[in-house]
Parts: structure tokens; sequence; C-alpha cells
């Protein structure tokens, strides 16, 4: 069985619970990503940062994206997956929780992240087509 640890993107980088939202901006834009794990002094992980959140929670609420910080975007718990979960959690955790990334974790440190291409590069095309199906919907 596929697991996670095979399908999943390594090295992904963090963007420090107290740096800032325009800080995570310029890392999301130097590394051509739409997301970037928001990890706290105690190198564990916090949450997720998309480019969306920074657009509709921090650009249209009027706050300053120099100044507020990435971590006051994390939201509860972050849903992971761990690095030997295999294909069928990655889709069950993916469809439950409706999120198109999940950071893979091994124990407590972050090793990679799972993505929706990623996936839908590794696994059947019906698969694949109801985790589209369950993520297009509300």
């Amino acid at each position: 069985m596929t697991t996670a640890r095979e399908i999943m993107t390594e090295g992904a980088e963090c963007i420090g619970e107290n740096e800032t939202v325009l800080d995570a901006a310029k890392k999301m834009t130097e590394l051509g990503v739409g997301a970037l794990p928001i990890c706290g002094t105690d190198d564990k992980l916090k949450g997720m940062l998309t480019d969306r959140d920074i657009v509709v929670k921090v650009l249209g609420k009027g706050k300053d994206p120099a100044t507020c910080k990435a971590g006051e975007l994390a939201q509860g718990e972050a849903v992971t997956i761990g690095a030997d979960d295999d294909a069928e959690e990655i889709l069950r955790t993916m469809t439950q929780h409706k999120v198109r990334r999940l950071p893979v974790i091994d124990g407590h440190t972050l090793v990679g992240i799972v993505a929706q291409a990623d996936v839908a590069r590794s696994l059947p095309e019906p698969k694949v087509g109801d985790l589209l199906e369950a993520l297009s919907t509300d």
C-alpha cells in the first residue's frame, strides 16, 4: 500500500508563528507555493497558512500584513497525516477535513506535505475523482 512518505513533497519549509504574514507571503512567492506550515518556537506544527488566508483574514479585514503574526492565523490543532499512514487514510483525512494539503509528520517532526496534486499523480483515477468531488462541495 502506498504511504504518505512515498507520495509527499519533502523538505516543507515552515513559517514561524512569530514571523509576519508579510514574511510568509514573501516566502510563498520565493518557493512558488500557496501554503506554508506554521511552526512554533518549540518546532511543533501549529497550523497551515494559505494564500487565501492572507487575502481573506488579513487584507480583506484591513489588517497590516507587516505586523500581523502568522501564528494569529493558526486555527486549533493542525490536521496532519503520519508518514507511514496509507493512501486510504490520506484520502479519508483530506475528505473528512476538506483540506487540499496535509502536513506529514514523523513523530512530532514535519517531514513533508501531501498535496492534492501528489494524490492525483500517485493514486488510481477513481479515488482521485472521489477526492476532488468531496473537496469541491461544501
